[in-house]
């Protein structure tokens, strides 16, 4: 499967020595940050030793104790099965957050500079905040997050030609070709069943069989909740695991505020506070907060108490309800799951996976806006419709009738159209909203 990010981790990779920096890849487990840099490295060709902490803790207590940067190159030297090249070899430090204090010390070793330096890690027990002293100026950080609807197309088949029409569609606001249409239109509710987790969609692709499917789906469902009870105190890690299983439930309901209650009458947000930093943190959960105002930047009129929490993957989200759900979600038939929420989840991993924090905003006399996001063009309002009723949008009328500046969306099945004002675009290409926005 080809990652658009790697185009990015070769620039980087290739800029190392020129910047001075390391290159540090985090991102929630098993969205295939290893894969994918061992891909790069194996592309260009470079020396490279890799060594897994989690895999090896031996080493991560012995390199916990080392602090001269020559012991660690020298350590490096010992263990790598092949010869080091100095000014050439690329060491490969994965699962870092198992050996945290050698983020602190990437900044002597890139300053020694004898090799070049890539660090892997899981936003799953990495707190880059706890760490001893981050080397802010030594460090260039990438996020990865699920495959993109468009990275599953492609690995499903979507040809190249078929990938760029929808982008020059996109683009340039001409409807997408009526057979075209229908193929993304199919591949984005196999999308939604499957979601975008490298595991999952191989074994999807492999062996179009929903079962086997599913069960890789709870198998990564279950490792993440290892993980939770792995790198969170005892204390928190029942309320981290409640809280991650009830996010399916919010998001079925009409009004997907989060409501703590509904899963702890007791619960105060000033007490759990924690918790839900901590999966955000951890990459599994986007919260999408409300907004008191309708201008930029949106963040400024946050309000940190009152948001909606999307999964991080919309497949993993399905394998919270029964398989005639998931099927008639997939391939067809009647479910009775809230496809309201479930296609506002999809949108809101799309466009954090362009590092666009979404929010919502909600007004007596207004309505609901699903999202509002700043984009180059200012604030965008964007309404998500699962039905065929997409052209009836009250509150978004509500909304561009105060706020004339905004620029307004419609993200649903019907094909690439204009009317008047409002932007009407496929919701499988919710991914592009910055590219050409």
């Amino acid at each position: 499967m080809e990652r658009f990010c790697e185009k990015t981790i070769k620039e980087r990779i290739n800029s190392l020595d020129k910047d001075k920096k390391a290159l540090l890849v985090l991102g929630a487990r098993q969205v295939g940050k290893t894969y994918t840099i061992r891909k790069v490295l194996a592309d260009l060709r470079v020396p490279c030793f890799e060594l897994n902490f989690l895999n090896h803790p031996e080493q991560a207590a012995s390199f916990s104790s080392l602090y001269d940067p020559k012991e660690i190159v020298s350590r490096f030297s010992l263990l790598s099965p092949v010869p080091l090249i100095k000014g050439q070899s690329v060491i490969f430090l994965d699962e870092i957050q198992v050996c945290p204090s050698m983020i602190t010390k990437i900044k002597f070793l890139v300053a020694e500079g004898s090799y070049r330096y890539v660090l892997s890690g899981s936003l799953l027990g990495v707190e880059l905040a706890s760490v001893e002293s981050y080397p802010v100026g030594y460090i260039s950080q990438l996020d990865m997050f699920p495959l993109t609807f468009l990275e599953f197309a492609n690995a499903y088949g979507l040809s190249e030609p078929k990938t760029s029409h929808l982008r020059d569609c996109f683009a340039n606001r001409h409807p997408v070709e009526p057979s075209v249409h229908q193929e993304a239109l199919n591949l984005f509710h196999y999308y939604l069943g499957c979601g975008g987790m490298p595991e999952a969609v191989v074994n999807f692709i492999t062996n179009k069989n929903l079962n086997s499917l599913y069960r890789r789906q709870k198998d990564i469902v279950s490792a993440y909740k290892k993980d939770f009870t792995k790198y969170e105190r005892l204390d928190r890690r029942l309320d981290i695991i409640s809280i991650y299983d009830n996010i399916a439930t919010q998001i079925n309901k009409q009004n997907r505020k989060f409501i703590f209650t509904l899963f702890n009458k007791e619960m105060k947000f000033d007490r759990y506070e924690h918790s839900f930093l901590w999966l955000a943190e951890a990459g599994v959960a986007y919260p999408c907060y409300i907004a008191n105002e309708v201008r930029s930047p949106i963040a400024l009129s946050k309000e940190k108490n009152n948001f909606k929490l999307y999964l991080n993957d919309v497949g993993l989200l399905l394998t919270a309800f029964p398989r005639r759900d998931r099927e008639a979600i997939m391939i067809g038939g009647d479910s009775s799951i809230n496809k309201g929420g479930l296609y506002e989840n999809f949108v809101a991993s799309m466009l954090s996976a362009r590092s666009i924090q979404p929010f919502y905003y909600k007004d007596k006399n207004i309505g609901e806006i699903d999202f509002l996001v700043d984009t180059s063009f200012g604030v965008t309002a964007i309404e998500v419709k699962s039905g065929a009723d997409y052209a009836k949008h009250k509150a978004l009328d509500n909304l561009m009738d105060k706020y004339p500046n905004v620029v307004p969306l419609v993200l649903s099945e019907a094909n690439l159209h204009n009317d008047g004002a409002i932007f009407y675009c496929p919701i499988y290409l919710a991914e592009l909203i910055e590219n050409g926005w």
